[in-house]
């Protein structure tokens, strides 16, 4: 059977270059990402930017979905006042992104989020994030690292049953939960670091890491696993 095709969200950025063009706007997202797929087993597509009402069709290309980490998601999506510490809106972004996890998880899709991509499911589902948490980004554009502690009886858990070190890089976190959504995994602070459905024929996981920094392919590989088993059924 063909690799899964897992999708993976992208975002437009103004400021590059290439040779002796400068400024294009350019459709971009880390290679950690499409790497870590294809080392997890999976087939890689970039997904663009796109109108909110064709993410249905645009996933019925694809086997799973990943939502890529990046700026903040408005807090006007979750009903809150803006922090002055939070990031400026990427309303196209934010638009596009929501829209593809609505329609992943009304089709049953594998989708796995990761570090604002948790929070985009966080908030598809209707929970709240924390707008800034203090010195958790101490030096810009520079990865720390810090242990994760599964919640036993978890997916998450079930994957990585130890402590593990992970690559880290954010200012907020998950606050008040979305519908059915339970923690799977904390930092020695109590933020939240994993979040999963607990539905046992839906894989939909979010980690507040950046597991495309790392050499460990568990939770990308889960992910896999799970959108070639959803494609074997639907080949039945």
């Amino acid at each position: 059977m063909p690799r899964p095709l897992i999708g993976i969200t992208t975002y437009v950025e103004s400021s590059t270059r290439f040779g002796v063009w400068d400024r294009v706007p350019t459709v971009l997202t880390p290679t950690g990402y499409h790497r870590l797929v294809q080392a997890a087993g999976g087939a890689a597509v970039l997904l663009p930017p796109d109108e909110p009402a064709s993410a249905a069709e645009v996933l019925s290309r694809v086997d799973g979905l990943v939502v890529a980490g990046g700026p903040d998601v408005d807090p006007a999506r979750y009903g809150a006042e803006r922090d002055p510490r939070t990031g400026a809106p990427a309303t196209e972004r934010d638009a596009w992104e929501l829209a593809l996890i609505g329609a992943a998880l009304e089709a049953g899709m594998p989708v796995l989020g990761i570090c604002r991509g948790m929070q985009a499911l966080n908030v598809a589902l209707g929970g709240t994030l924390i707008q800034h948490l203090d010195g958790h980004v101490e030096a810009p554009g520079v990865m720390s690292w810090h242990p994760v502690t599964p919640v036993a009886g978890t997916r998450y858990a079930a994957l990585v049953p130890e402590e593990a070190e992970v690559p880290t890089y954010h200012h907020q976190a998950v606050d008040r939960l979305g519908r059915g959504l339970v923690v799977s995994a904390h930092a020695a602070d109590g933020t939240v670091e994993a979040v999963e459905l607990p539905d046992p024929d839906r894989w939909v996981m979010g980690v507040q890491w950046h597991p495309e920094r790392d050499k460990d392919t568990r939770v990308m590989g889960a992910l896999v696993e799970a959108a070639l088993a959803r494609t074997a059924v639907a080949a039945v």
